[in-house]
């Protein structure tokens, strides 16, 4: 279906619900990335953010109804290829490296969604309509909060895996014992 956008206030009800979709699908990747994570303080952090994402949800469907238009979701690729990189990368590492890639995917989704409601925000405000850039800005401290803690848990995790590795590493390799020659057949 091709869109035709001709006022600034279309273009910016299509973005509200991109991040509607945007959410959506955040919720659904957070719980495939909690499925995927090692780390019981992993799995924790994707599930108290699943529980923002619900109130996140909730936060731009009382948007839509600020704005006395039913809620509805604009199409979202780019969390889409975000969540099929992060599928793809899961496949291709062992499950010892699995909190890394799922941390460093939700940084990414995380990074992603700031950029959305840094806009929305903006373009709220110019509209002047009373309540959604405040909604939109909820939003927005939570997933800059989640960064934040989600930059610490990949720190922390990048510096046991490194220690691990060094460990692994140091450790002296086991010596072989090579039997003596025998000849063909003398066995």
């Amino acid at each position: 279906m091709f869109e035709h956008f001709n006022t600034a206030e279309e273009i910016f009800r299509f973005k509200l619900g991109l991040a509607l979709t945007m959410e959506h699908d955040s919720q659904e990747l957070l719980h495939d990335m909690r499925k995927a994570a090692m780390r019981s303080e992993v799995k924790e952090l994707f599930q108290e953010h699943t529980h923002e994402t619900r109130q996140q949800i909730e936060n731009l469907h009382q948007c839509f109804a600020l704005l006395s238009t039913e809620a509805g979701r604009s199409p979202s690729p780019t969390t889409k290829g975000l969540a099929k990189e992060l599928k793809s990368l899961l496949g291709k590492v062992d499950s010892s490296l699995a909190d890394g890639v799922v941390l460093s995917g939700a940084i990414e989704t995380e990074h992603y969604e700031v950029a959305v409601y840094e806009t929305l925000i903006l373009q709220a405000k110019a509209r002047g309509v009373a309540g959604v850039a405040e909604l939109l800005n909820q939003n927005l401290l939570q997933e800059k909060s989640m960064i934040g803690k989600l930059l610490a848990a990949t720190e922390a995790i990048a510096r046991e895996d490194a220690a691990a590795q060094a460990d692994t590493a140091a450790s002296p390799a086991p010596e072989i014992e090579v039997p003596p020659y025998l000849p063909p057949g003398s066995i």
